[in-house]
């Protein structure tokens, strides 16, 4: 994601309430680049947001370290530096209990697709020589009825009992 800076003119108010709380200049060095002004970010929100997708191996090394982390600040530090929450934490630790691999891996949300049926290809073969077959059939009874037909023009047989006279 790529910040945007504008320059704007610093408030004397502005300067003096940063530099009383951290003893640092907030213009810094960029006062003596721009003049009077210094950069300040684009606070326009992105259009989606992205859900973050944590890998097995980076959930397995924060819990590790973790783990070692003696006491509540070290591990409430080492989540801010990583960016995490600790209900992270609880849920990967979870997914480790299970011993499920596949649960720790990032997974996609919502519905999933339904697995194909294994039979599918067979059903559809055989509706296939079905229909073949329904088709030979009925040009194989066209065909007797044509014959009937003309042996009864040509008298060959008698309508009635279907033999010879």
């Amino acid at each position: 994601m790529e910040k945007k800076c504008m320059l704007l003119e610093p408030s004397r108010e502005e300067m003096e309430g940063a530099r009383r709380a951290t003893g640092i200049s907030p213009l810094g060095e960029a006062t003596a680049s721009h003049g009077n002004f210094h950069a300040v970010t684009d606070p326009e929100v992105p259009e989606k947001a992205s859900r973050r997708t944590f890998t097995a191996d980076y959930k397995l090394r924060v819990l590790k370290e973790a783990k070692t982390c003696p006491g509540s600040g070290q591990l409430g530090a080492l989540l801010r530096r990583e960016g995490l929450y600790s209900s992270h934490l609880t849920t990967w630790r979870r997914q480790v209990e299970r011993g499920t691999l596949q649960a720790l891996s990032a997974q996609r949300r919502g519905p999933k697709p339904p697995k194909p049926n294994p039979l599918t290809k067979r059903v559809a073969a055989l509706e296939k020589e079905n229909q073949h077959l329904r088709h030979k059939l009925k040009q194989a009874e066209m065909i007797i009825k044509a014959q009937k037909k003309i042996a009864e023009i040509l008298g060959a047989t008698d309508p009635k009992n279907g033999s010879r006279p």
